[in-house]
Parts: C-alpha cells; sequence; structure tokens
C-alpha cells in the first residue's frame, strides 16, 4: 500500500514539473486573424526575388494568397491599403533545416524531443512534435524568418521533416508540407583523430562505421522487400496497405533481419520509407567531408533515390559529381570555423559562391549546436556569403526562393508572386543588414505579431533605467505604465 501511495506521489510530481516546464517554454503571442479583406501594400521597393525589383511598387493578396504584383495595381474597393513607402517588401525568409519546434532550452531534457531511440526511425514526423508555443518561433519570426524546415535528428534514419511556417495555434496550423524528405546522418568515413576529449581507436572507428552503413544497406534493402510485398497485398485483396489492419509491426523487417512475414503485415517504419523509394520525396544526407558526399552520392545512385546534401562543407570539391547527379546541397551555416587547421581561414565563408561557380544547387541555412534559437541570425550568415563573394541578389535568393525549390514548396513559398501564399516581411532597410528591422509580417495573408521574448526584455529593462534617470535616481512616481512597442518596432538589435 506504501509503495502504491508513493507512486502515485510520484505522478503528481512529475505532472507538476511538466506543466511547469510547458509553461515556462510557452510564448505569449497571439497567432494572427485569418484575413478578411484584401490587402494592398503601397510604395515599398518589392524585391519579388523571383524577377526584378520594383521600385514604389504595389502589393495586393486577398484569402491568403498573392493576387497582384507591380507598379499600377487594380485593388477592389473594400481593400485595406497600406502604406510602405520608403521600406521595403520581402519574400519570407526560409531556413532550410534545423530543430526549430524541436527543442527549446537543450540543457533541460524535458524541452527537448528532437529524437527517437534506436538507430532507424523513419516513421518520426517532425510536424507532430513541434511545440507551436515555443518562445524561439516569435524570436525567429521578429528578423523575418517565416518558414523554416524543422527536421529530427540523433539516429542514422532520424525521421522525415517538415515545412513550417512560423505563425499558427496547432502543428496542423503551421504545417505547409509534410514529409518533405527522409533523413539520414552519413556515418563518418575517415577515423576522428583530433580532439580534445577522448575517442574510440581508429580501428573500433573505422569497424562501427562499416557496422552502419551495413544496416543501412539492409534497411534498404528490407523496406523495398516490403515496399513489393505490401503493392501485391493491396493489388491481390490481401491487406490494406493505408490502415495496416490487424498488422504486427514488433514482428516485421528490421535493420538487419528479413523481408515481412506475411505480405499484410505493417511496419510504420518502412511504410514511411515508400515515398521515398518511389522517387516523391528526396533522401536529405548530412554529409560535411568530401568521403561522406562521395559515398552518399553512390549510394543513392545505387538505391534510384533522389539526394539533397545537408552540411556541403567540401561540396565545392565534389562539385562535377553534384552536378552529374544533379545533388543540391543545403550549406549549414557560413558563420563557422575552417574544419582543417591548414585551411584558409575564410574557406567556410566562400562555400556558397564556389558552389554557385560550379553550377551547383543550394541555398543556406544554420543548423548548430544552439539549435533554434540561433534561427533568428539567418539573414546575417546569407551577408557574410555575399561579403565573401557571392552576388547580393543571390545571397537573398538563398534564404528564400532557393530552399523553396530545393524542398519542393516553390509553388507556394519563396517569391512575391501571384498565386503564392502571401507570407512576405516589410523592413525599413536591406534585410541583409543587422541594423534593419522588420516592421511587418504577414504569414498567408495573416498580420503576424514581431513581438518576442527578446522585445519583452527590453522593454522591461528600457523602463528599468528610465525610473533611474536624472543621474540614476529612482523617479518616485513614475508615469503610467510605458505601453508596449508596436508590433514590427523592436529596438536596434533586438532581432540579430
Amino acid at each position: 500500500m506504501r509503495m502504491k501511495s508513493l507512486s502515485w506521489a510520484w505522478a503528481v510530481v512529475l505532472t507538476v514539473m511538466a506543466g511547469d516546464v510547458a509553461a515556462v517554454m510557452a510564448s505569449d503571442e497571439v497567432p494572427g486573424a485569418p484575413q478578411q479583406r484584401p490587402v494592398l501594400l503601397l510604395g515599398g521597393d518589392v524585391y519579388t526575388v523571383s524577377g526584378d525589383v520594383i521600385a514604389g511598387g504595389q502589393v495586393l493578396f486577398e484569402q491568403g494568397k498573392v493576387v497582384a504584383v507591380g507598379k499600377d495595381v487594380k485593388a477592389p474597393s473594400d481593400v485595406t491599403r497600406v502604406d510602405v513607402a520608403g521600406k521595403r517588401v520581402y519574400p519570407g525568409l526560409f531556413a532550410a533545416g534545423n530543430d526549430l519546434g524541436l527543442a527549446e532550452v537543450r540543457s533541460v531534457r524535458g524541452s527537448v524531443d528532437a529524437e527517437e531511440i534506436g538507430d532507424f526511425n523513419p516513421n518520426a514526423r517532425a510536424e507532430v512534435a513541434i511545440n507551436p508555443d515555443s518562445e524561439l518561433i516569435p524570436v525567429a519570426r521578429a528578423n523575418g524568418v517565416l518558414l523554416n524546415l524543422t527536421a529530427p535528428e540523433g539516429s542514422v534514419i532520424p525521421g522525415t521533416s517538415a515545412v513550417i511556417q512560423l505563425d499558427g495555434w496547432t502543428w496542423e496550423d503551421l504545417t505547409v508540407k509534410a514529409p518533405v524528405a527522409v533523413h539520414l546522418a552519413w556515418p563518418r568515413m575517415a577515423p576522428a583523430t583530433r580532439s580534445r576529449r577522448p575517442r574510440e581507436e581508429p580501428e573500433e572507428q573505422a569497424k562501427r562505421r562499416d557496422e552502419q552503413l551495413k544496416a543501412l544497406d539492409q534497411a534498404f534493402a528490407d523496406a523495398r522487400a516490403y515496399m513489393v510485398a505490401r503493392k501485391a497485398a493491396k493489388a491481390t485483396g490481401g491487406g490494406d496497405a493505408e490502415s495496416g489492419a490487424g498488422a504486427d509491426a514488433s514482428n516485421s523487417a528490421s535493420p538487419g533481419g528479413n523481408a515481412p512475414r506475411r505480405a499484410a503485415d505493417f511496419d510504420a517504419r518502412w511504410e514511411a520509407m515508400i515515398p521515398l523509394l518511389e522517387g516523391r520525396v528526396p533522401l536529405v544526407v548530412e554529409a560535411d567531408e568530401v568521403r561522406q558526399i562521395e559515398a552518399a552520392v553512390a549510394f543513392a545512385a545505387r538505391e534510384k533515390v533522389k539526394l539533397v546534401v545537408f552540411g556541403g562543407y567540401d561540396a565545392p570539391l565534389c562539385a562535377e559529381l553534384l552536378k552529374k547527379h544533379d545533388v543540391p546541397v543545403i550549406v549549414n551555416g557560413v558563420h563557422r570555423l575552417p574544419m582543417r587547421p591548414d585551411a584558409p581561414y575564410d574557406e567556410p565563408f566562400t562555400v556558397p559562391n564556389r558552389l554557385r561557380e560550379a553550377g551547383v544547387k543550394y541555398c543556406i541555412t544554420l543548423a548548430h549546436r544552439f539549435g533554434g534559437s540561433d534561427v533568428r541570425n539567418l539573414p546575417y550568415h546569407a551577408a557574410a556569403a555575399a561579403a565573401y563573394g557571392l552576388p547580393t541578389d543571390e545571397a537573398l535568393k538563398a534564404i528564400t526562393l532557393y530552399p523553396a525549390k530545393i524542398l519542393g514548396v516553390a509553388d507556394r513559398v519563396g517569391s512575391i508572386e501571384p498565386g503564392r501564399d502571401a507570407t512576405l516581411i516589410v523592413t525599413d532597410g536591406d534585410v541583409l543588414e543587422p541594423a534593419t528591422h522588420v516592421e511587418q509580417a504577414f504569414v498567408q495573408g495573416r498580420s503576424v505579431d514581431l513581438s518576442s521574448k527578446h522585445t519583452r526584455l527590453w522593454q522591461k529593462y528600457r523602463e528599468k533605467y528610465r525610473r533611474q534617470g536624472n543621474g540614476g535616481q529612482t523617479v518616485a512616481k513614475p508615469p503610467a505604465a510605458v505601453p508596449a512597442a508596436a508590433p514590427g518596432t523592436p529596438p536596434a538589435g533586438a532581432g540579430s
């Protein structure tokens, strides 16, 4: 009886702790209301990205979609006119790969839901685990990042990713497209020898690498056999390929095991691999080194799957191979150190431009050890690439149109064109400059709140020093509470 009481008490404690974590990690910003009337942005310079810049242009959007773009747009009588003269209008910025929404504070385990147990989890869907109330979403949004590829991590095949928009009440509201890709962390091909931390001996590393590659081959073989068996079962009426009724997934195929025991068996892991094997979604492989990239390209060619390289530090060295197989590269960060001690200091800064010059498709993102908290700095990675040779218009495309094309959503986002989602931002200057403020943002036509934890803290401490004015003397009777800054008018540097 005492044990039951203790168990019940622990359950209560854990429930309260979970509630506390949820409360601490929940943002205060209210999602935007659905667009009710047409909106016309007037007088700003419109950076369509897919075409020329329209100086003093106009953008009309209705029911969440861009209707017209030009110098003299014909608008309906009930339109809401917004004067943006002297401002710039851009598509929402697009970060193409990180854990935004899946991890809040890395040191707080209860706020991290980015990975599953085991090496092979293609059935893990990133979108269903996203926390719409993450404090990191408003922070990224305040600096113009309105779209993100959220991906799982932590194992050989951690799962599938989703393109999300950074405004909504639920994960369904946020999801633009899912699944977008199956993700794979390619094993390190060369043993790691330079590290302050103790590592396995080179022979042990090589053995583990070979075991992972063998298990990967077996996983794809099992998934392909499963796909054939399920299609055959569906064709003959022997099983429901959609629901997996009567299935026993625990006894089905597994890495290093056999194909399904019966044609009608359902296995969620291999079911998630079918879109990849049928060519409907790509395989995004995390690989930085030459040997990793070459091995990944050879594997994708052998398995006849579409490939996207994520990371791509050494991708310029494999440019001809990547061009031959039409493999795009998602460059993971420009603000980083050279991988090798004898490399030029600016080697990571020039990766995007070297890929452009070689004719390889690319885009720029960032997914470092700080995770989603760093997504707000996306435009400055593109700016650094521009400072080291990448043309400015290409730098802008690398964080808007190019990721949309690589991830298969360019028909909806990434540019300002009729028929595209009205997901765009209004700024007071060049979006690649740290001093620029994002003054307004729209997600599918909804005007969104640009306040965040950063702007709230700025207001808090601005009030502190206002009260300590006059040489640090505390103001005895301060005036009425300082009103919150209008959405979209954060302090200088609040989004950087």
